[in-house]
């Protein structure tokens, strides 16, 4: 560690650095960053752009006196480095580590838990309004992305602004992406604020000129509000922040250490809201971030010289499979198209979007307006896959309910990364869409066992004529022994057993037939069931299964609570079978590694199978 770094504890200590000095620790941090997160992976590319905002927020305000709310939480390296917490970076997102995101357990600097986007403006609000209430005297920031602001929560706090009238300061971090490059309106409006020019330098070196004309100069200056309103309108075209109540500062250099920190002191002393808006450059200081931020954003351990991933899988990922089958499909019917949230890479649908551009839409940080844009596609006769990750999909679940399952609408949900996910922790497992999906009339919920099947449910997805989910999660897609035809509603018995049968959901499968091995080995008759959808449920095949063998036991990766496995405890009510549901504990699940968790909570294969024996023991 530096010099400079190893000269900080606390915040406070940047308020008797030189600017110099600043510049100088912008460096170090950066390189501190690409070592540390080369060797822990995480979200890298968002924080080297956010470094100098980083450090001007610490020097002005008085944290954690002063609330700072971090919108989404991949910025926050440098805050925690700032804060403190420059020794745990070896542990960053390593199961009992240091989380990837902001945690109010983790420090008392950590204000507020972020995870989803577009949230901290909402949060500012209403801490500002508390602390009036209170008569308290402390200030509140949001710092949110410009892929935030396409999130519809992001504008209905904007809009409550000129009603509360609160003081709140949000600042606008500008790098013209998301994860990947934005889409649609605001942003183009605020590509025309970046090229608009530097409202601020302009303000500043008209009140400078001004200010020495003799005689009358200083007087002019004192009250030319009215000045500085017509030269803010006069340069940047229809400054809508203002009209929502806000005072406007900007556009500004976001790396200009000396600028950004001026800006934020007038802020302080500007009454009522403010907003200022910094431009900022995602990856800097780091060429390889820097040519690819979209890769940089979260990825792997890496090498720092070539930039390449240190581990690379053996084969395709779920998303990349279902990209390829899409855009076969998509091929063979012209009515198929696609639609994602701000993630056409994550989710695979850029290989979807090269090859039919038009039947491709990115609809930004917006995961409501995505289903319920998806129903509009499906009322006019189109076939709408819309890619979302688990996590993120329930914001959607008001526009699921009322305008794609009351309308028996198809459209085709396609949810990545569902189940445990690892090291970005308890904001993005996606632990929960079983349950409130599977409830929803109308809605066909299934899950693939490995990457065929989930070719071959696509393919099925495509001929209904209602809503319809498919579930699977993040990784390589597995590959398992060719199955019979999918049918809609019909499980798929790979193994005969007597003794247990072990119904799994999806990825789950593995798990199961790892179990069923190690159960062999103690000569105990396991078979085991391809659930493959939990609505509509075989019903026939499960109570044959409960009718010939002492115990069921269910397995997803899902929570239990309204989970798969309740599904079936519902549908054997009247049946004599004892049922064991595994899955995920009611709780929020900490962040690591997809197998320590599922060792952890015993859903991997040995653990599996240890609680099996016990409780045939148990019983006998």
């Amino acid at each position: 560690m530096s010099d400079y770094l190893n000269s900080l504890s606390l915040p406070g200590d940047l308020k008797d650095m030189s600017y110099d000095e600043l510049e100088l620790l912008t460096y170090e941090i950066r390189d501190f960053l690409v070592d540390k997160v080369s060797r822990t992976g995480g979200h890298l590319s968002s924080n080297l752009g956010a470094v100098e905002l980083s450090i001007a927020i610490h020097r002005v305000f008085d944290t954690p006196k002063d609330k700072v709310i971090w919108d989404v939480g991949h910025q926050t390296y440098v805050h925690k480095i700032l804060t403190g917490r420059a020794d745990n970076f070896d542990t960053l997102r390593q199961m009992g580590g240091m989380s990837g995101f902001p945690k109010k357990s983790e420090s008392p600097f950590d204000t507020f838990d972020t995870g989803h986007s577009s949230s901290s403006i909402s949060v500012a609000l209403g801490m500002a309004a508390a602390r009036d209430i209170s008569g308290d005297d402390y200030e509140v920031i949001s710092v949110i992305g410009d892929g935030a602001m396409t999130g519809g929560l992001a504008f209905e706090a904007l809009n409550n602004v000129g009603n509360l009238n609160s003081k709140v300061i949000v600042i606008l971090n500008d790098n013209g992406m998301s994860i990947s490059h934005n889409t649609g309106g605001f942003p183009k409006y605020l590509g025309k604020l970046r090229s608009s020019g530097r409202y601020i330098s302009a303000k500043e070196r008209v009140k400078r000129g001004i200010s020495r004309v003799p005689l009358i100069g200083k007087g002019v200056v004192s009250g030319m509000q009215h000045v500085k309103d017509s030269l803010k309108y006069a340069m940047i075209d229809g400054v809508i922040f203002e009209e929502l109540g806000f005072k406007y500062f900007g556009p500004i250099d976001g790396h200009d250490i000396r600028e950004v920190c001026e800006v934020l002191e007038l802020a302080k002393r500007t009454p009522g809201p403010v907003f200022i808006h910094a431009i900022t450059r995602k990856g800097r200081g780091y060429s390889k971030a820097e040519e690819r931020p979209n890769v940089f954003h979260g990825i792997g351990p890496f090498d720092m010289k070539s930039g390449e991933t240190v581990k690379k899988a053996a084969g395709p990922s779920y998303s990349k499979v279902f990209a390829g089958k899409l855009t076969e499909m998509g091929e063979k019917d012209s009515r198929i198209v696609a639609v994602s949230a701000a993630m056409m890479e994550g989710t695979g649908l850029d290989v979807f979007h090269k090859r039919f551009p038009d039947r491709a839409f990115d609809v930004g940080i917006a995961e409501g307006h995505a289903v319920t844009f998806a129903a509009g596609l499906a009322e006019a006769g189109m076939k709408p896959f819309v890619a979302i990750y688990s996590t993120f999909l329930q914001r959607a679940y008001d526009q699921i309910i009322e305008d794609v399952c009351l309308q028996g609408l198809p459209v085709v949900l396609c949810i990545d990364r569902a189940g445990i996910v690892g090291a970005d922790g308890e904001t993005h497992h996606g632990v929960f869409d079983i349950s409130y999906l599977k409830h929803m009339p109308n809605m066909t919920v299934m899950a693939p066992k490995d990457g065929k099947e989930l070719e071959a449910m696509m393919e099925l997805a495509a001929s209904l004529d209602g809503p319809c989910a498919i579930r699977y999660p993040r990784g390589e897609a597995a590959r398992m022994e060719a199955d019979a035809p999918l049918e809609l509603g019909k499980a798929q018995r790979i193994a005969e057993g007597s003794d247990v049968d072990i119904w799994a959901l999806g990825a789950m499968t593995e798990k199961a037939l790892e179990a069923s091995r190690i159960l062999k080995r103690a000569h105990i008759d396991a078979g085991v069931v391809n659930m493959a959808f939990v609505r509509p449920l075989d019903v026939e095949l499960l109570k044959s299964s409960a009718r010939k063998t002492p115990l069921l036991v269910t397995l997803e990766d899902n929570v239990i609570t309204g989970g798969a496995g309740q599904e079936i405890d519902a549908a054997l009510i009247n049946e004599d079978v004892k049922i064991i549901n595994i899955g995920w504990p009611d709780k929020f699940i900490e962040h690591g590694t997809c197998d320590q968790l599922y060792e952890k909570y015993g859903m991997d294969g040995a653990s599996i199978a240890e609680r099996i024996i016990e409780e045939l023991e148990r019983e006998t």
